[in-house]
């Protein structure tokens, strides 16, 4: 044991290169360990060598991501068919640029998401006097009477708990954003299960609404993160006679959305760029021209992934665009009752 602890001290003393694996003591031959797989990195050092390879890591990282950024805001098409190729280790893995392009995406989202102020509408002052006017007629039937009477009541304490938080009370509104008055159709245990929901979600006018919007838009990276696979099916069946991989289509289509999130997010800023900037019809065509070249850019990666000719490309780039805004609206759907349902 003691003959062991000098000899160990004795290597960490001297300053002889690493010539065997310390994991599993295998004869090196190159940077990694080509039994256990580990890197050939001697930690017992000076400090100054320490922080020279910290930064040499993050350099070459910091290089490896402007270059597949710039490549995917470019040439899309190019990324996918290098990684497919088997040129991967220039570029950033697909699916952690999809996370970050995701994050990015959806941060921007919610910042502006919060400045949404949903202002609810009240019962205007003309339509409380016709309303109580009503009332006094005593061939009201009494189950329409007890609703109109609760929905005012509700309306008194909904206006006075605006008062309380300070909120400003309009003095004449519209139609209330969201109706949940009395029906004549009889519900299903499933719409009264909607409309409670519904009611304690956003409020009984719509006072709880901008609330409701921003939770159902923190939801929606995690739709997006379970439309990708979809998206990838819809290329599958798009190109079945292809004999393609189905990990291929999803490589594609982590790529593509990166570079949805990436035009999107830079057209919105050229936009708000452009505004401040530029008069009204000159930027407005700027920013058309913008849109346009975002949509080839989507419909040249397919055709130069795929390699098919033009007319297929632009068919299977309409009809696959159209099964995925349906499986988008479907995806939105299931979204907005999830929220619905959540506590």
């Amino acid at each position: 044991m003691d003959s062991q602890w000098w000899r160990f001290k004795l290597r960490i003393m001297s300053n002889t290169p690493v010539s065997r694996c310390e994991n599993c003591g295998a004869q090196l031959q190159g940077h990694w360990c080509a039994r256990c797989g580990q890197a050939t990195i001697d930690y017992r050092r000076s400090f100054r060598h320490v922080i020279a390879d910290v930064l040499e890591s993050f350099l070459n990282w910091d290089s490896k991501f402007f270059a597949t950024l710039a490549l995917i805001i470019v040439k899309p098409w190019r990324l996918t068919n290098d990684f497919l190729a088997g040129k991967r280790v220039r570029y950033v893995h697909p699916l952690r640029l999809y996370l970050l392009a995701s994050i990015l995406f959806f941060f921007a989202v919610n910042y502006w998401a919060k400045a949404i102020h949903v202002t609810p509408h009240h019962i205007s002052p003309e339509e409380r006097a016709a309303i109580e006017a009503k009332l006094k007629d005593k061939n009201l039937p009494p189950a329409v009477r007890v609703e109109v009477e609760n929905a005012l009541r509700s309306e008194n304490d909904e206006q006075a708990e605006e008062s309380a938080r300070g909120t400003p009370t309009p003095k004449e509104m519209a139609t209330p954003i969201v109706d949940f008055g009395p029906s004549e159709n009889p519900q299903t245990s499933i719409g009264t299960w909607l409309e409670t929901r519904a009611k304690e979600k956003m409020g009984e006018h719509g006072t709880k609404m901008d609330l409701f919007i921003r939770t159902l838009i923190s939801n929606l990276p995690y739709m997006m993160l379970f439309c990708i696979p979809l998206f990838a099916l819809v290329l599958k069946v798009l190109y079945v006679r292809r004999r393609i991989f189905y990990i291929d289509h999803l490589i594609y289509a982590l790529h593509i959305h990166t570079f949805a999130y990436t035009g999107i997010m830079l057209i919105v800023l050229a936009t708000i760029g452009l505004n401040r900037a530029v008069s009204g019809l000159i930027g407005g065509w700027i920013i058309a021209l913008l849109w346009s070249a975002f949509v080839m850019q989507i419909f040249l990666s397919i055709r130069r992934v795929y390699r098919q000719g033009w007319f297929i490309s632009v068919f299977k780039f309409l009809f696959g665009g159209f099964a995925y805004l349906i499986v988008l609206g479907v995806a939105l759907a299931a979204t907005f009752f999830v929220t619905l349902a959540m506590p």
